[in-house]
């Protein structure tokens, strides 16, 4: 095994790692939700102690944002993984480029991930273990 295939190795184990960690992050909405469904369904849960509920919308607001954010967190969780699948594959070098390229907005675990992947995947031996043509070779 070449050097550069251990590297490909490794960062397809840590994207692993890291989309699992970015899963688990992204349910932490969850609270949120359940906030907002008891504001529907249980408004008298949140009433202040002279009878006044708090308007439903509030709870729908909750409801909403959270949806967005477990929705994104997931997927961007799961196109981490398939980094990481195509990395240990060695397929789709551009998709395992753009994706080390947004990787590196999220600190600190993504832009350590994506600056490493990044570095990687500029080598010519790297390109050419992914097929991709290198220019001035033949």
């Amino acid at each position: 095994m070449t050097q550069d295939e251990e590297y490909l190795r490794l960062l397809s184990i840590f994207h692993y790692v890291v989309g699992g960690i970015a899963a688990l992050f992204s349910l932490f909405p969850l609270i949120h939700l359940a906030i907002g469904l008891l504001f529907i369904f249980s408004p008298q849960t949140f009433a202040d102690g002279r009878g006044g509920q708090p308007p439903v919308f509030i709870g729908w607001i909750f409801i909403i944002i959270a949806t967005i954010l477990i929705t994104c967190g997931l997927t961007l969780a799961t196109l981490i993984i398939t980094t990481g699948r195509f990395l240990a594959r060695r397929t789709h070098y551009t998709f395992c480029l753009v994706m080390a390229g947004i990787e590196c907005i999220f600190t600190p675990f993504g832009t350590v991930l994506g600056v490493f992947t990044l570095i990687t995947l500029m080598r010519d031996t790297v390109k050419r273990l992914f097929g991709v043509s290198v220019p001035g070779t033949i």
